[in-house]
């Protein structure tokens, strides 16, 4: 039989993550990127979390333009998102990177069979744990140095006035350098207090101020893994350091799925028929 499809109606399977004893219900109704109904393929004790595509779309060629375009990438990066969440709250997951693609459903079983003790070690570290983000903002008053600049004595001449200038110049520099200082501590001290409630910590660079919307400047973007039960202290903490510090502003996010806490470029990725990097893709969710 000849097969009339065209190019653009090729298809393909899009991953967006991997579950140990996970019921297929729990994914009953769950739509994936571009509204495409989202399957389970079944190995053993895992269960990857699949979808159908468009290679027109997903194929490498289009994806290294769409990934370009930041609606289409904030769009994809959702949809993938809601997936992992709606599963990470049913059973452990592991999600991997956006826009994984393979050729179907048999590869997809292939990479769980051949990788199985990989995605097992990765299940094993965030089974009852959730990722939760903390991001640390400092303001003016934190900003601004701390004590006001000294009054110029009486100079003699052109040459007192411009030495005067100077050292006022170079006192104010230094008065700045502090207050930088002082807030980098500020911050060490919150992720110190924070890291000593998580199971793992992973920081982040900052956010570009696009992305987070926020007035301030970010002083601090960690990803914290906690046990299921520690939320609530967790919470408390990062509320508490936040009120400590005049000037400095601490937010909290979460429950997420381990985003931070699986190594997505070693595990369930090998030779997928398209996988480029998605940079920024994460900013876009969270």
């Amino acid at each position: 039989m000849t097969d009339h499809r065209t190019a653009g109606d090729a298809l393909a399977v899009y991953l967006y993550g991997v579950a140990r004893g996970l019921d297929p219900t729990a994914l009953d109704g769950a739509a994936g990127v571009g509204g495409a109904p989202v399957r389970t393929v079944p190995a053993g004790e895992l269960t990857a979390l699949v979808s159908t595509v468009r290679l027109a779309e997903y194929g490498e060629a289009a994806l290294r333009e769409n990934l370009e375009d930041l609606a289409w990438l904030e769009a994809t990066a959702r949809a993938h998102h809601e997936v992992v969440d709606r599963a990470a709250h049913a059973a452990p997951t592991a999600p991997v990177r956006i826009a994984t693609i393979y050729r179907d459903d048999a590869r997809i079983a292939q990479v769980l069979a051949e990788q199985g003790d990989r995605f097992a070690q990765a299940l094993d570290r965030v089974a009852g744990r959730a990722e939760w983000g903390v991001k640390a903002y400092a303001h003016r008053e934190a900003l601004e140095p701390a004590e006001p600049a000294e009054p110029a004595g009486p100079g003699s001449g052109s040459a007192g006035a411009g030495t005067a200038y100077l050292r006022r110049r170079q006192d104010e520099r230094r008065r700045r350098a502090d207050a930088g200082r002082r807030v980098s501590e500020r911050a060490g001290e919150i992720h110190d207090r924070l890291a000593g409630l998580a199971v793992a910590s992973r920081h982040h660079p900052p956010q570009d101020p696009k992305l987070s919307g926020r007035d301030g400047v970010q002083i601090l973007n960690v990803a914290y893994l906690l046990e299921d039960g520690d939320a609530p202290a967790f919470a408390d903490a990062a509320r508490a350091a936040g009120e400590r510090y005049a000037g400095i502003e601490v937010e909290v996010t979460g429950p997420w799925p381990p985003y931070s806490f699986i190594d997505t470029a070693d595990v369930g990725t090998a030779e997928p028929e398209s996988a480029p990097a998605a940079a920024g893709a994460e900013g876009a969710v969270r």
